[in-house]
């Protein structure tokens, strides 16, 4: 296992007095107030309904969007709508376009090409559209950046809506920020500095809804049959890795129960051919089976194939389109684990660097995130993975980063030998000509100020809590707290000097490690591990051969170590038993953290 830090999280709060307010344990209320909840939002979190949600009219130009919309309808004008290629931008037409159409507006859609077209609205785009008699332009999930292509359609006579969430293009001047807007008639983005909605982290599918929701509003459409839309806003959600907190929580919390009884005949049969039909499906489904299905057709072909299942309403239609969606998906899983060979080959041979610059010349230029993100992930390190692009002399690069390391700013001081980039913190996309390619590795390492702390990634760990204060009722209030993710993190704990008295190898793979443990106490417990491997070769390194074999056995052993724990229930033939998964340990030496 690699170096880590671990930090326990010191808020302070009377978290006794909360615990008899909200009627919940002193270490729910702890993990509430890590998370950064206010107190005025406790009760939002914990009782998520849908009638917590914000008016769509708060934000800022929505009824002059309505209003254009509304006159579309009445005049007979045709509405295009143009998305991104991603899960949040194939949601966000698939709202759009059901939503207007139920409204009796004329609307149809279209999605750049990943490859051809690149991210979002470009000029060509704009004159297809006015050649084809488009009225008005209805962005999803991009636009807020696409300053030429905006000019252009105004240029052309075409009425402008921008939807979009991702954070407003800025100059510095003086020292001070001067953001951009394209040219549009509406705007719909609650980062814009000038919109005062309440909550800022929509994803670009939850702006679309509102659009909806505030449309049918004005067209006095029951509200039941835009909420049948938040399935889709949370797949869209939890798949874009926005904060998990208010009324993002209050959009996955109520999505998720609508997907397990989904109407949506593509869904149904995107579910059924990943097998989770008889599963509860929770965030973990759509984050790691169904969602990249769907970005699979944004990433090797087009994200209209998605659509199209999505808009299916015949069974029998749907399920091989499903089926051949997933079948993509497979491909790309597949070239995602060469991808990742090839990178972690190439970093073996490189100088050491701050900022991993990985060229990948024959790699998927679609593929080139994913793989930068499991990069990161191993090393925590800023990762940029660079491919070949289709124009000849050109590359093209998408970037993960790490908390310490403001990716897009740290883009921005090689704008001189970029042709193109964007993006934000954690993640961004790029383009330069290929004789750029070492000058670029090379200032984005000398720019690097990190400090070697910055490369060793944090636990956080909510509350240093011994097995022994477990109970079924403690961890039925943190289940509570689900569905877990960015700014909603996964809770977890800490014990200290914890004997494992006997272990044993499980699973189908044999890569699945169960404990019997025992505190310095004297409470028992069952501790489970999902790599086998690794904890092996710590433990033989850390106390020796016989000290592991001892403790396969279940003989009197020296085996003792700190562990960061997620308590869980397991249930087998009707018994239920509580099991504490260890997600990180280390030798009983080191106490450092507690």
């Amino acid at each position: 296992m690699a170096e880590q830090n671990w930090v326990i999280q010191m808020k302070r709060a009377d978290f006794d007095a909360l615990s008899e307010q909200f009627h919940i344990d002193p270490v729910v209320a702890r993990i509430l107030v890590n998370r950064g909840v206010p107190e005025d939002k406790f009760e939002k979190f914990l009782n998520p309904t849908v009638d917590t949600m914000y008016s769509p009219f708060l934000m800022e130009d929505m009824n002059q969007a309505v209003r254009i919309l509304i006159h579309d309808m009445e005049e007979g004008h045709k509405v295009r709508i143009i998305s991104d290629y991603d899960v949040d931008g194939i949601m966000s037409n698939v709202i759009l376009y059901k939503g207007l159409r139920r409204a009796g507006i004329v609307a149809d859609y279209v999605v750049p090409h990943r490859v051809k077209d690149g991210y979002g609205i470009n000029e060509e785009i704009v004159e297809a559209a006015a050649a084809e008699g488009v009225h008005t332009i209805l962005t999803c999930d991009n636009g807020i950046a696409a300053v030429d292509a905006l000019a252009k359609a105004k240029e052309l006579g075409l009425t402008v809506i921008v939807t979009d969430h991702h954070d407003i293009p800025f100059n510095i001047e003086d020292g001070e920020k001067q953001y951009i807007l394209p040219q549009a008639d509406a705007i719909l983005n609650p980062k814009k500095e000038t919109c005062s909605y309440p909550f800022k982290d929509l994803c670009g599918a939850g702006v679309a809804y509102k659009l909806v929701e505030a449309l049918y509003e004005k067209r006095e459409i029951p509200k039941e049959e835009v909420q049948a839309y938040l399935e889709l806003v949370a797949m869209a959600t939890i798949c874009d890795v926005v904060s998990l907190q208010d009324e993002n929580r209050v959009i996955v919390v109520n999505g998720l129960k609508q997907l397990n009884h989904t109407r949506n005949c593509g869904l149904r049969a995107l579910i059924s051919a990943n097998e989770l039909s008889d599963l509860k499906l929770d965030a973990y489904h759509v984050g790691f089976r169904l969602g990249p299905c769907l970005n699979a057709a944004g990433r090797l072909e087009t994200a209209e194939k998605a659509i199209d299942l999505l808009l299916e309403e015949d069974t029998g239609l749907a399920l091989p389109k499903a089926q051949y969606i997933k079948s993509v998906n497979d491909e790309r899983r597949d070239l995602t684990e060469q991808g990742v060979e090839q990178a972690e080959e190439y970093l073996r041979n490189a100088p050491e660097m701050k900022v991993f610059v990985i060229y990948l010349p024959d790699c998927h230029e679609s593929l080139a995130g994913i793989i930068a993100g499991r990069i990161r992930e191993k090393y925590h390190h800023p990762v940029l993975v660079v491919v070949d692009a289709n124009e000849q002399g050109m590359l093209k690069g998408s970037g993960r980063s790490i908390e310490e390391y403001q990716m897009v700013e740290a883009l921005q001081e090689c704008d001189d030998i970029l042709s193109k980039y964007g993006g934000h913190a954690m993640a961004a996309g790029f383009s330069l000509p290929a004789e750029n390619l070492d000058s670029f590795t090379a200032r984005l390492n000398e720019n690097c100020d990190l400090l070697e702390d910055a490369f060793i990634p944090k636990v956080k760990i909510d509350v240093p809590m011994p097995i022994s204060y477990v109970t079924e009722e403690l961890i039925e209030e943190i289940e509570g707290l689900a569905p877990f993710g960015k700014g909603n993190e996964t809770p977890v704990f800490a014990q200290k000097d914890v004997n494992l008295l006997s272990a044993k190898i499980m699973g189908k793979d044999r890569n699945v490690i169960k404990f019997t443990m025992e505190t310095s106490d004297g409470a028992m417990g069952e501790g489970i591990y999902f790599n086998v491997p690794e904890i092996t070769e710590n433990i033989i390194n850390w106390f020796g051969q016989e000290e592991y074999d001892k403790l396969l056995h279940g003989w009197l052993n020296n085996v003792v170590l700190n562990i960061v724990y997620y308590p869980s229930i397991n249930e087998f033939n009707g018994n239920k038993t509580i099991q504490f998964r260890i997600k990180r340990y280390s030798m009983a030496t080191v106490r450092e953290m507690l």
